[in-house]
């Protein structure tokens, strides 16, 4: 029952009751990654031709949280690339770096050497600035 409630009311624990309708109606499922994240297009050729290409979508493997998708699959969302990583052998560029989870707003965020939650000191101010002043 939990689970239905939040499939109903929230979006940010995975699909929605809508999204489990239209994947169920005219999703087609295209492949996953090593997060568990399923991708879809519409069974059909085009939502309409004035709109463009087919319509993909990702479905998460819980919270979701965008910087989770892979460089590969998130070229295929955006239309970037025609194939999806399912359906070619994709493999990393050398300067791709591996997933990390967005740290923002948690205790491991960056924070630069200066700013009030960072470590070190903050420079002195050198004296250089004038402000602006009307004539």
């Amino acid at each position: 029952m939990k689970e239905l409630l939040l499939q109903i009311f929230t979006w940010w624990h995975g699909q929605t009751i809508g999204t489990r309708v239209f994947t169920w109606r005219r999703g087609r499922y295209v492949g996953s990654d090593e997060f568990g994240n399923k991708y879809y297009q519409c069974s059909w050729n085009e939502i309409d031709p004035s709109i463009g290409p087919r319509r993909r979508w990702v479905v998460y493997n819980g919270p979701v949280e965008a910087s989770r998708v892979p460089p590969g699959w998130r070229a295929w969302l955006c239309y970037t690339v025609e194939k999806s990583p399912a359906e070619e052998e994709y493999k990393p560029h050398d300067w791709e770096i591996p997933y990390q989870p967005n740290m923002t707003g948690t205790t491991l965020a960056y924070h630069p050497e200066g700013s009030m939650l960072g470590s070190g000191r903050r420079p002195p101010a050198t004296g250089d600035y004038v402000p602006w002043q009307p004539n």
